[in-house]
């Protein structure tokens, strides 16, 4: 044991000391030189209390590190774990690294052994990230399992099949599953397969099953005749755990066929629903149905953030991709606000903010075209916001996209890579009067009044991180990263990563020094979707590099 410790390693010490017996109270705040789970916190703000880098120096940030995985598919969707100086990443089709986050050297790889079904699947390659934690680290695979790996050595400690493929219209992980406790959970693709969706449960130590939900709830009045059967509503983003109620708060997608409801005319529980579960048994505590009867593809899946509420208490904040954001009584549901987030909009003249209906919704109608704004990505897509405990602002982005839809009835869906759409046509197209684009704002979350927007050419895809030094990190389909004042949306720094950013900035901090890790690689679906109101995002060019800051 060294005798003597530096100033350095002292305050160090103490910034940690301090941060653990404040976790409970501060959650966000605590753990600073960390990133330990997917949001970071559980109240999923993805905010770093980190302040070394900040707005006075932000101008000398330097590249420390880059990361190439060598696997360039669909780019890098994930969000990095940082832990105690070690890094944990996936790139596409499941090839998890272990990094040391000072320098970037690989500390240890491990390659999924695939089922070669994953050629023939829709949601091909995508990998969201991993979860770490009880001494390993945790994968939802492309081929339908859940797997456990050392967290030292990278050694395959379990795997468990949880998705039949063939069966599933090739159902796959492409989100990390999450901790509650010993419960390891997360949901598959499927939304828009004719299919049971269903979230997981197993115990992570063993990986022994312990409860599955099918999503879609077992009744005639919901699901009238055998519409159930192939009814969709998969949770395909991770969900959160909160600690303090033991809850587990996971949205699940649209109803399928996508946009007919032809057959099944009832509210289609649990579809675009948000989900509070009991992490031991799987029961549902509550739930918010945002969109009954979905027929927009306005899945329910995105994050739960939990804000102050101003009164001593904590309020669930929830975007759904139908342009709307939900605020509720995060242990009952209860509606408390709704605010329209999205620009453009038409499929519904709004919410009630008591029963949190929608107000006369324009549904599609078989055999019609109709436009319906938002469009089938939603007013965003799936790359999470961040929140400030000192601006009090969300940082969130947007697509002003709508699409014409012609609705069609669903027959028999081809092969495991088939979807249900329920449609003949459907082009995404510039709202009435306008260009399309996409923005970066930042926003009251429980009211919706807007402090600053940022306008872009076609809608940045890269999730937000918001840090203690007053900074806003994003990136666009360009390639370009930026850093903005937390304040007033002020450009403070830009750096050409040559592709697209589609993952989620981190901050970390290995030995006092502050870094900022940005994956880059235009990927995923997203892009393919939106070339029809933006056919410039033909000639962009794909990567995968995860590039790391520091200010030296």
């Amino acid at each position: 044991m060294q005798k003597f410790t530096s100033r350095l390693g002292l305050l160090a010490m103490l910034t940690t000391f301090v941060a653990s017996t404040a976790g409970a109270a501060n959650p966000g705040i605590d753990d600073p030189n960390n990133w330990p789970q997917y949001h970071r916190s559980y109240n999923a703000w993805r905010y770093s209390p980190l302040d070394q880098i900040n707005r006075g120096n932000i101008q000398k940030l330097k590249v420390a590190w880059i990361h190439q995985p060598g696997a360039v598919t669909h780019g890098l969707q994930a969000t990095p774990i940082v832990i105690d100086g070690v890094m944990y990443t996936i790139a596409a089709d499941n090839n998890v690294f272990a990094l040391d986050a000072a320098t970037g050297k690989v500390l240890w790889r491990w390659t999924a052994k695939l089922d070669p079904i994953v050629k023939e699947v829709f949601y091909q390659s995508a990998s969201r990230g991993v979860t770490v934690g009880r001494g390993k680290v945790f994968v939802g695979t492309l081929d339908g399992r859940f797997v456990a790996l050392d967290q030292k050595t990278g050694k395959q400690l379990w795997s468990t099949q949880l998705s039949d493929q063939r069966k599933d219209y090739g159902a796959l992980f492409s989100s990390p599953p999450q901790l509650a406790g010993d419960t390891l959970f997360g949901g598959t693709t499927g939304g828009d397969q004719p299919i049971i969706g269903k979230i997981f449960a197993v115990n992570a130590d063993t990986g022994q099953r312990t409860w599955t939900f099918e999503v879609p709830r077992d009744d005639p009045k919901s699901w009238p005749g055998d519409s159930r059967t192939r009814g969709g509503g998969s949770a395909w983003l991770p969900g959160t755990y909160d600690p303090t109620t033991d809850t587990i708060y996971i949205g699940t997608s649209n109803a399928s066929p996508d946009f007919n409801h032809d057959g099944r005319e009832g509210d289609n529980l649990y579809t675009a629903t948000l989900l509070a579960l009991d992490p031991k048994t799987g029961k549902v505590k509550w739930y918010r149905q945002e969109v009954p009867q979905d027929t927009w593809d306005f899945d329910a899946a995105y994050e739960a953030l939990l804000v102050p509420d101003g009164k001593g208490g904590t309020s669930l904040v929830h975007l759904n991709k139908n342009g709307f954001v939900y605020v509720m009584d995060k242990d009952s549901g209860a509606m408390k606000n709704a605010w329209q987030y999205t620009e453009n909009m038409n499929w519904a003249k709004g919410v009630d903010v008591k029963t949190g209906l929608p107000i006369e919704p324009m549904y599609p109608e078989t055999g019609k075209e109709k436009l319906h704004c938002p469009n089938l990505l939603g007013a965003r897509s799936w790359n999470a916001g961040a929140y400030s405990p000192k601006t009090r602002l969300w940082y969130s982005q947007g697509m002003e996209v709508c699409n014409i839809v012609a609705s069609a009835k669903q027959g028999p869906v081809p092969g495991i890579g088939g979807l249900a759409l329920g449609l003949s046509d459907i082009q995404l197209t510039d709202p009435p009067g306008k260009k399309a684009d996409g923005w970066l704002g930042a926003f009251d979350p429980l009211t919706g009044k807007q402090a600053w927007k940022v306008r872009f050419d076609m809608p940045p895809l890269s999730a937000v991180l918001a840090t203690g030094g007053g900074l806003v990190f994003t990136g666009d389909m360009h390639g370009v990263l930026y850093a903005f004042d937390a304040d007033n949306g002020k450009e403070l720094w830009r750096f050409n990563a040559g592709s697209g950013a589609r993952g989620g900035p981190v901050s970390y901090a290995v030995n006092g020094k502050q870094y900022i890790a940005i994956p880059t690689g235009l990927g995923s679906h997203a892009p393919g979707f939106l070339t029809g109101a933006f056919p410039q995002i033909r000639d962009l060019p794909g990567g995968s590099a995860l590039i790391v800051f520091s200010l030296d």
